[in-house]
């Protein structure tokens, strides 16, 4: 496997959420579509300007990738990280502090027992991450 494609489910805030992402990480969206724009697909009034979908290239090949789930089905998860692997300290460190912003830290970014740096965290959208970086 070459690259992981994280899709995400948000509550309603999809679009706050990656226009929080692209300001850590930068780029552009490559693909912004609203429920409006699904021909012949039912959306819910008032959902016309949720994310149907959206993706914003974060480096190396991968894509981080979301929509807006029906509020009333919505259930925030919490069984899943995106793994982000750093090439420094440094990246990982500013990776790390940007992103868990706001949120809540479980694990501080620091170097472990095995070797390497790392650290994990629920940003303030619910979103679990963890950051790594292997100096080997």
């Amino acid at each position: 496997m070459k690259v992981v494609n994280p899709y995400l489910n948000f509550g309603g805030n999809a679009e706050e959420a990656f226009n929080f992402y692209k300001s850590v990480f930068g780029g552009e969206f490559t693909t912004l579509m609203r429920m409006k724009d699904a021909s012949g697909m039912p959306v819910p009034e008032g959902q016309e300007e949720k994310i149907m979908h959206i993706a914003l290239p974060i480096g190396n090949g991968q894509v981080l990738m979301a929509s807006d789930s029906n509020p009333s089905t919505f259930k925030e998860g919490n069984n899943y990280y995106i793994s982000l692997h750093a090439d420094s300290e440094e990246e990982g460190r500013k990776i790390f502090d940007s992103l868990s912003a706001g949120g809540k830290v479980n694990h501080p970014f620091e170097k472990q027992f095995w070797g390497s740096w790392h650290g994990n965290f629920l940003d303030k959208f619910g979103v679990r991450w963890m950051v790594n970086y292997d100096p080997q």
